[in-house]
């Protein structure tokens, strides 16, 4: 069974970690937030997922081909038009089924569950500011009475999580195809949520799937609280540590190199990092990157970059950035 997942875009709000590869390929927890959620389609019996890229698409292409040879193909997005002109890419002129799945998104949910044999699925949490969703309205059998993008004055509190399990791919082309033919954007693009709803007008029908939670990908801060997320599942220490204060959970890469430091809470490490009299937590340190007589929290550290003397939280540090500074704050 197929899965579509939009893959397209930079990360504007990642930047400088995106300046180097797509937002998808940014790392959490020892592994690009697009390979996470691809684990977790395959164990759920997805067995050809389409990543719609775009911006430095190489990354995303060579690294899926090179480590799951054929499972992948990649429809290449050139203009940012919006998730329904992406998705467009990679859907087929057949009556199968697909599974749409947001590229910066991490579900708290069994995607088996959002397999339904007669309809068509949305998966759906309750926000606080519904104003900044896709919103959906349902009766009293959890079935979609009306979807809107983001409205002005919402009528719900239950928002798109990002998960959509669609029943036809042929009958989304063609709603797609009829937004694009007739110009219908949402905040000057087109919306899967305009096409969806457009699927609805013509008969078909939706139900409700409420999901636990859902972790961002989209900002530093969501970007560490989502790491967390994930050791909390599965504390992994595969380095080099000596005498060091370890304290779980935390991702800890073998290659990685730790000596007269204390690491963690939520501290990911990736492959060939070194760190050295430094104190370290709510944080991920990229592939390569060294921290020697450092405190931080709450920062993410580029790969290969190199931290010294440092005394500062909320770093976001470039890849391949030196800093060494025993008395100013960064």
């Amino acid at each position: 069974m197929k899965a579509i997942i939009p893959a397209a875009g930079m990360g504007s709000r990642l930047q400088p970690h995106t300046d180097n590869r797509p937002k998808v390929m940014v790392p959490i927890a020892g592994k690009p937030i697009l390979e996470h959620i691809s684990e977790s389609l395959f164990k759920a019996g997805f067995d050809k997922i389409s990543v719609i890229v775009g911006y430095k698409k190489e990354a995303v292409i060579d690294y899926f081909s090179k480590n799951y040879p054929g499972k992948f193909d990649f429809p290449v997005q050139k203009e940012m038009k919006g998730i329904a002109h992406a998705v467009l890419y990679a859907l087929e002129d057949v009556d199968e089924p697909a599974l749409i799945i947001l590229g910066d998104t991490i579900i708290d949910l069994d995607m088996e569950k959002l397999k339904d044999p007669k309809h068509n699925v949305i998966g759906v949490v309750r926000v606080d500011d519904p104003s900044r969703f896709g919103i959906v309205e349902t009766d009293k059998r959890g079935f979609i009475t009306n979807m809107v993008e983001k409205p002005e004055y919402p009528k719900s509190d239950l928002a798109i999580a990002g998960a959509y399990f669609i029943q036809s791919q042929r009958t989304l082309k063609f709603a797609i195809e009829e937004l694009i033919k007739n110009d219908v954007k949402t905040r000057n693009e087109y919306q899967l949520t305009d096409a969806l709803s457009l699927m609805m007008k013509t008969g078909e029908s939706f139900k409700a799937l409420p999901i636990n939670k859902w972790y961002d990908c989209g900002t530093v801060e969501t970007l560490l609280s989502t790491s967390a997320y994930l050791m909390s599942l599965v504390s992994v220490n595969e380095g080099d540590c000596e005498n060091c204060k370890i304290i779980e959970p935390v991702y800890i890469a073998k290659g990685a190199k730790i000596s007269n430091s204390t690491i963690g809470p939520n501290v990911a490490i990736g492959k060939n990092a070194l760190v050295a009299d430094s104190t370290i937590s709510d944080s991920i340190l990229n592939d390569g990157a060294e921290l020697k007589n450092t405190c931080t929290k709450h920062s993410i550290i580029g790969y290969y970059a190199r931290i010294d003397n440092v005394q500062s939280d909320y770093l976001s540090i470039e890849d391949k950035k030196v800093i060494v500074d025993n008395t100013k704050r960064v």
